[in-house]
């Protein structure tokens, strides 16, 4: 796994700078630690936590958890390709924000809203993302098949109350439990791209 990460991110590391951002979305698992490992990549400038793959009218949080509506929980990331690619991105993704094997959930959280989806935000994106899972699936680092899906649909932020809010809880229980490892993880395999 670590010879993957190390070529991925210096054979992909963007050669010259752009005055421009670009977004991905990710959806692993409840929001809260995706955010919070994201808020911590050196170029990623915002990171917005929402629903994903459904439709504007059941973008709210007991909709969603009703497991009807079609969404994941997702984030919006914003970022600058100039300090961190789009394939550093997905690296990270597929090692510490979430695990990439599990069917409709992760860890304690159950439903198709918590699935492994990634909904690419342009065809770019989208080629890349299916042949970087069909790297990893052909690397064979995980002992289960890769269950990410690349789907389609649109972006809609979560409430205010979910947002940052992991840094704004930090003692919050399921904050310590599930998510501040990720991010202590982002920070062991990825000290080049770890902020504060």
């Amino acid at each position: 796994m670590k010879a993957l990460a190390a070529a991925v991110l210096f054979a992909a590391a963007p050669a010259t700078a752009a005055p421009r951002t670009e977004t991905a979305v990710l959806a692993g698992g409840c929001f809260w630690g995706m955010e919070s490992v994201f808020e911590h990549v050196k170029g990623v400038t915002d990171v917005v936590s929402g629903y994903a793959g459904g439709s504007a009218k059941d973008a709210d949080h007991d909709s969603v958890s009703s497991e009807a509506t079609g969404h994941a929980e997702a984030v919006k990331i914003t970022y600058d390709p100039a300090k961190v690619s789009y394939a550093q991105l997905l690296q990270i993704y597929f090692t510490v924000a979430h695990d990439p094997t599990q069917v409709d959930r992760q860890s304690p959280d159950v439903g198709r809203s918590y699935r492994s989806a990634i909904f690419p935000q342009s065809p770019e994106q989208a080629r890349f993302a299916k042949a970087f899972i069909a790297r990893l699936g052909a690397s064979h680092m995980y002992k289960a098949p890769i269950a990410t899906r690349i789907e389609n649909g649109g972006f809609f932020p979560a409430e205010a109350y979910h947002q940052d809010f992991a840094r704004r809880h930090p003692y919050y229980p399921y904050i310590v439990i599930n998510d501040r490892p990720k991010v202590a993880a982002l920070q062991k395999r990825f000290p080049a791209f770890y902020k504060a």
